[in-house]
């Protein structure tokens, strides 16, 4: 598991550990393994072009060393400097004995680099980039060069993720200590690239994470087989309330993804039963009300089930019981209008919205901090918020969150959260806590998407015709 940490947790981290080493071991740590990822992605040193986009402070003071490292093994290293009379000057000495050299920002020499390194702002920046680091930064992306950021890339909050102006495009990011929430969430999510992460010497200093993010050995703990003595009812029960005679494919979806994910039954209730039961006859089909389709371990309501009265009296029903419950798409309108169906619950509910649906459902834009928003909605409704999007964000009632790194764009087509609601719906009915059920969710979610894009442009179904495929390979230790 990844732990994602704040600015604030990782200056409280480096100041414990900084009171138990030499001065300026750790930037010296952070620059090794700087120049040790920047060789690694360039192949080679020897007449490589090396340009470092240096600001004030220890941001600007690990480019400069870094640079140092790069120029001793024969790199041409120009360092630009922002702002001369505050360069680290430990820094600056360091490239200038290796061979290094400075240029003002009117002659950077960009459109000749092999290699750009931004060393402008680090986590305690705010805002966009000022010029002339703006314009200096547009300049290295029209240029040839790699885009290597240091720690953060400028221009992204390094908690939350927001970009609000101009920004270091990065490919690469090589952050140190811990990876930042904000290199893995929101804009700051492309702004940042590949992360690349350099261990140097936190270790427990580091504390309580802000958020986590899975790996796919921690969500392959969850897609165990079945043990010798299973049998159908002891893989966990999921209920389906999914699809209309205007939506049927809601429910088709929905209840194949519940089918593919771990469950040993699947029972499927709604006005859709024709459809479902002709797409899966594995299910058990009703087209009565929830309390006509059996026993089952958790619900899945919502997807593609309309919004007229007996949409909202199925909804209430099953919200009326002391069974997990998650609420996507259509639910989640009508729960907007009646909050208190999951503000009362003691069960376990996880709702799954869209930036739009979230608005809705709690009365206010997502904002830039999608982890905070995540978390109050959950705290207002008492529930398990499910935030959907680049990088869906989970939050429970009392603040644990996890921050998905797999997916793709190509799953911003119509369907693919019903997917996404059956495949949570069969770990909660498998016994999966809601947080954690709804983050191992995401993730299983996301390398389907992958796998299914490897083909071109993808459609939901495929992700149901995937999911085999990617849980074996995530059960296998694999990413798909």
């Amino acid at each position: 598991m990844i732990g994602l940490y704040t600015a604030a947790g990782v200056r409280a981290a480096e100041d414990a550990v900084l009171a138990t080493v030499r001065e300026g071991a750790l930037m010296q740590r952070a620059a090794t393994g700087l120049a040790t990822i920047c060789l690694q992605l360039l192949g080679r040193a020897h007449g490589v072009r090396v340009v470092l986009l240096v600001g004030a402070g220890h941001n600007g003071g690990d480019a400069l060393y870094a640079g140092a490292h790069l120029a001793a093994r024969g790199a041409r290293v120009t360092a630009v400097l922002l702002a001369p009379e505050r360069a680290h000057a430990g820094g600056l000495a360091a490239l200038r004995r290796a061979g290094g050299r400075t240029a003002d920002p009117g002659h950077p020499g960009l459109d000749r680099a092999d290699l750009v390194l931004d060393g402008i702002v680090g986590i305690g920046g705010s805002g966009g980039l000022r010029e002339p680091a703006a314009a200096l930064v547009a300049e290295a992306v029209a240029g040839p060069g790699l885009l290597v950021a240091v720690d953060v890339p400028s221009g992204v909050a390094a908690d939350t993720g927001e970009v609000p102006g101009a920004v270091f495009p990065a490919q690469h990011t090589v952050t140190f200590g811990a990876v930042k929430t904000g290199l893995v969430v929101g804009a700051g999510r492309q702004a940042a690239g590949t992360v690349h992460l350099v261990d140097i010497g936190l270790g427990e200093a580091l504390g309580t994470p802000d958020a986590r993010q899975l790996t796919d050995a921690d969500v392959a703990v969850h897609l165990d087989a079945p043990d010798p003595g299973d049998d159908k009812y002891s893989r966990g029960v999921v209920g389906v309330l999914a699809g209309s005679a205007t939506y049927p494919g809601a429910g088709v979806l929905c209840t194949g993804a519940a089918l593919r994910a771990r469950p040993g039954l699947v029972r499927y209730a709604g006005t859709a039963a024709e459809g479902v039961r002709a797409a899966w006859p594995e299910a058990i089909v009703t087209s009565g009300r929830p309390a006509d389709a059996g026993r089952v371990q958790a619900w899945v309501a919502g997807p593609g089930m309309g919004l007229d009265d007996d949409a909202r009296s199925v909804l209430a029903e099953v919200l009326a019981t002391d069974l997990p419950v998650v609420v996507d798409a259509d639910g989640l309108t009508l729960v907007a209008g009646r909050p208190e169906l999951v503000r009362d619950r003691a069960a376990p509910t996880v709702l799954t919205p869209h930036d739009r649906e979230f608005a809705r459902v709690f009365g206010g834009e997502v904002g830039p901090d999608r982890v905070a928003a995540a978390r109050r909605g959950a705290a207002a409704l008492g529930c398990t918020v499910l935030l959907k999007g680049d990088a869906t964000v989970v939050a429970d009632a009392v603040g644990e969150a996890y921050v998905n790194g797999t997916g793709t764009s190509w799953l911003a087509t119509a369907g693919t959260g019903d997917v996404l609601a059956g495949i949570l719906g069969a770990l909660l009915a498998a016994g999966l806590p809601a947080v954690e059920a709804a983050a191992v969710a995401a993730h299983v979610h996301g390398r389907a998407g992958q796998l299914a894009a490897e083909r071109g442009p993808l459609i939901a179904g495929d992700l149901v015709r995937v999911l085999p495929d990617a849980v074996g390979r995530l059960r296998r230790g694999g990413a798909a």
